[in-house]
């Protein structure tokens, strides 16, 4: 699972140093399970200072005990390979991929001479390695049945409930004296039926509210162990309550002496869970099972219940019951769980239908691809009502058939699974296996596996990186493009991430971090990208590595920043150990070139061939087939918004940074949605969802693979600081820079290389309310942009002057005369 998986070291900064290691052991359950042999458990223990990657490093017992005079009870494990111990423990010294084991618990031994008896039972783990042996409880999973496993009847009467607290799993045997077997709404009033045999006759069931001291006394027919219970549903709505976003009540059976027996949902004999609108009131109660198995009664704004889940091609069909405000259409929500990315896909409303739950969405390009990595909530809401919208909440027959996964394309698999019992959610896991993934395993690749492939012949081929495997695009598919019409005899590698990228025809996919990936490259004779490479990268004799980066200079870069957040992220350091290995650097201008060198104190060859990304805009060909895969309507004016990151606004939970979007996009939408659309494409450091986005005006480009692409059909470009401006620069469109931090980016957080305020090529605007007039100006007698004309001539004579169409072929002549 993804929320406590360690990812890859980052390639160039290497892994973070391990602390002196903890002898102390570690001991999880990951899944619990009823079979008709009893309750498997599955989970793991090994030492926090030495391996247990091998068969025969460790042994694995349980140990259960009720105290008293009961004997504890011992029972035997089987070792299982698990190498997601080795990942989730997120350090690089020790392999503990053979720390698995699974355990079967037979229920009938938790009896006592021969009978069912109240108690609960300790599992406690004992681990054999070497010469220690160590004991300790066993710790819950983050989610599915190792978070809250279910119950089981082991007898009519007789439960075992397993769960955890805060001192690890413990088991509960439970002789049940009340059992709800019906709940049925009619007339207003729902019944409850069921068996009390152990109860005197004249209790009575009773509901309690959470948050006051509200209860309802039922009416209670009991007789012959057998009951009924009437409990009229305006109750649970009159004197003021039900009012709140969800409210609960408990059930429980009070006797006679005034002791209180709570009741348990029985569905063995049909499920029982389900929502019932409570008319005239706007509410809906939820007849709910907890993870203990008790009833609870929720009264709430609206519900959805997850009645039954199947995989289908291409993701999951889930049996919903859903009761939301509203006679319009719905929209299924999937929400990244750190808040960098949301999908809305439409829903027909029924109270009743299948919902498909697709695992991979469509990109802006209309290409689809895997959901991201991470755990993915899920909501349903009347569309456009983000107050309105519903987490999926399961029923317990959808409880057991969890886990379910689908593949998701890309060697990716996409898991529905359970939080907090009840809640589905969608884990999209990640490409590279536990095996292959984890801190141990990254640490052996990077120093035994990269090196032994080192000893290799290098192949003809080229490995092409791009932003760390975000997609075929930039100037190496530009280079890629050229090799490809010269006919090269070389085979084509391209770095792929998360199975997010597309890439062609011919060219093959190497996973980002994987074993294939360290072997690429140590053995590919040409290395092309535009970015970092990894810091452990050593460039073989005849290896020709060509950093082709991936910006002009208007901000500062790399040393000559004067910038905390470089230097504390370690930045520099790895940049000084990454740059000896290029063989190459192409720059885009003569003016850029000794910039750069600077900037990177960079010794070697500089290759001033123009960027190949850019050749595309100096032929100009292609913007209508950009318009039709973005869904532009024809006659629609396109502007793109593609504003720079910001180190000072990094999100909360420290990924990636904010998007900080100072547009009034509903003052843009009333001044020109007649006659244009709204592209947004925010930085790669960017890691936001946008507003809002998909309503016909406003479009979020930021997952587009190319932005050289969404260039070629602009209209007009608006951004900032932003390297794009150079690019654009090539087609002589109009350019206008939102500069509302200006001041504060100059001359506090980057700093820039030239004079932007003179020798920008189009008006600096200062406030959204200025550049949305701006823009109406451009679309009409263009006073606003004819007044930088000169300046935006000079921009390109000093910036623009070798994109001509041919920088490719320059860089593919230099490269191949190195190789």
């Amino acid at each position: 699972m993804t929320t406590t998986t360690a990812a890859p070291a980052d390639a160039r900064t290497g892994p973070t140093p391990d602390a002196e290691p903890d002898p102390s052991p570690v001991f999880g359950a990951r899944a619990l399970r009823w079979t008709d042999a009893g309750l498997e458990i599955t989970g793991f223990a090994h030492p926090g200072d030495r391996s247990t990657g091998k068969l025969a490093a460790g042994f694995t017992s349980l140990v259960l005990e009720a105290g008293g005079r009961a004997r504890p009870l011992r029972v035997r494990t089987r070792q299982v390979h698990l190498p997601e111990a080795t990942d989730e423990s997120g350090q690089s010294r020790f392999n503990h991929d053979w720390s698995g084991f699974t355990a079967v618990v037979d229920p009938r031994r938790l009896m006592r001479r021969g009978e069912w008896r109240n108690g609960t039972w300790r599992v406690g783990a004992v681990l054999r390695a070497g010469l220690r042996r160590q004991t300790g409880p066993l710790a819950p999973h983050w989610c599915g049945s190792g978070e809250y496993p279910v119950p089981q009847w082991v007898d009519r009467d007789v439960r075992v409930v397993p769960h955890f607290n805060d001192r690890g799993l413990r088991l509960r045997v439970e002789n049940v004296r009340a059992r709800i077997t019906s709940a049925a709404v009619t007339d207003a009033v729902l019944r409850f039926g069921g068996r009390a045999a152990a109860l005197p006759a004249d209790s009575v069931l009773r509901v309690r509210h959470r948050g006051s001291a509200a209860e309802l006394v039922l009416a209670t027919a009991l007789a012959d162990g057998a009951f009924t219970a009437d409990l009229p549903l305006a109750g649970l709505t009159g004197d003021g309550l039900g009012t709140e976003e969800s409210e609960q009540w408990d059930a429980e059976f009070l006797l006679p002496d005034g002791s209180t027996v709570r009741a348990v949902l029985d569905d063995r004999e049909g499920p029982l869970a389900a929502l019932h609108d409570l008319p005239g009131t706007g509410r809906v109660l939820q007849v709910k099972q907890l993870s203990d198995g008790y009833l609870q009664l929720c009264v709430q704004r609206s519900g959805v219940l997850v009645e039954g889940i199947a995989p289908a091609e291409g993701g999951f069909d889930l049996a919903v019951h859903a009761v939301l405000p509203g006679d319009g259409p719905l929209e299924l929500v999937l929400r990244h769980g750190n808040g960098t990315g949301e999908v809305r896909l439409p829903v027909a409303r029924a109270d009743r239908a299948t919902v498909h739950l697709p695992a991979s969405v469509r990109a802006s390009d209309g290409v689809p691809h895997p959901l991201r990595q991470g755990v993915w909530d899920l909501r349903l809401r009347p569309a456009g009502d983000p107050q309105g919208e519903q987490s999926l909440m399961l029923a317990p027959a959808a409880i057991t058939a969890l886990p379910v996964s689908v593949a998701a394309g890309g060697g990716k698999h996409v898991l529905l699974q359970r939080r907090w019992h009840d809640t589905l959610v969608l884990d999209s896991t990640p490409v590279l296996g536990a095996a292959e993934r984890s801190a141990y395993a990254q640490e052996q690749l990077r120093t035994t596996g990269y090196r032994s492939a080192r000893e290799r012949p290098l192949r003809d081929a080229v490995l092409y990186d791009v932003f760390g495997g975000r997609g075929y695009a930039d100037s190496p598919k530009a280079v890629h493009a050229e090799l490809l019409r010269r006919g090269t005899p070389v085979e084509h590698l391209w770095v792929v991430d998360d199975a997010q990228a597309e890439v062609p025809a011919g060219a093959r996919a190497v996973r980002s971090h994987s074993t294939e990936w360290y072997e690429a490259l140590a053995t590919c004779r040409y290395l092309v990208g535009n970015t970092h490479f990894p810091d452990f990268l050593e460039r073989r004799e005849g290896q020709v590595v060509v950093q082709t980066w991936h910006g002009s200079l208007l901000k500062r870069i790399a040393h000559d920043v004067d910038n905390a957040w470089l230097a504390d992220h370690g930045y520099l350091e790895a940049l000084a150990r990454e740059v000896p290995q290029w063989s190459v650097l192409v720059s885009p201008s003569s003016f850029a070139t000794p910039v750069l060198r600077r900037a990177f104190r960079y010794e070697g060859e500089v290759l001033e061939s123009g960027y190949p990304r850019n050749d595309v805009l100096s032929d100009g060909s292609g913007a209508d087939a950009v318009r039709r895969r973005l869904g532009v309507p024809d006659g629609k004016r396109i502007v793109l918004y593609a504003p720079t990151w910001r180190e000072d606004q990094q999100r909360a939970n420290g990924d990636g940074f904010e998007l900080g979007l100072r547009l009034d996009v509903a003052a843009a939408r009333a001044a020109l949605g007649d006659d244009h659309v709204l592209l947004v494409r925010p930085h790669a450091h960017v890691r936001e969802p946008l507003p809002g986005a998909g309503d016909g005006f406003l479009f979020d480009v930021g997952d587009y693979p190319d932005v050289q692409e969404l260039l070629l059909a602009a209209d007009v470009l608006v951004t900032d600081y932003s390297s794009i401006m150079f690019d654009f620069a090539i087609t002589g469109r109009p350019i206008l820079f939102f500069t509302y931090d200006l001041e504060h980016y100059r001359d506090t957080l980057r700093g820039f290389y030239f004079d932007f305020e003179a020798e920008a090529p189009g008006p600096l605007v200062p406030t959204s309310a200025e550049l949305v007039a701006a823009l109406r100006d451009v679309a009409g007698p263009g006073r606003v942009t004819a007044a930088h004309a000169e300046a935006y001539e000079r921009f390109r004579a000093v910036h623009c002057h070798l994109d001509d169409g041919s920088a490719a072929a320059r860089v593919v002549d230099r490269m191949l005369a190195l190789g």
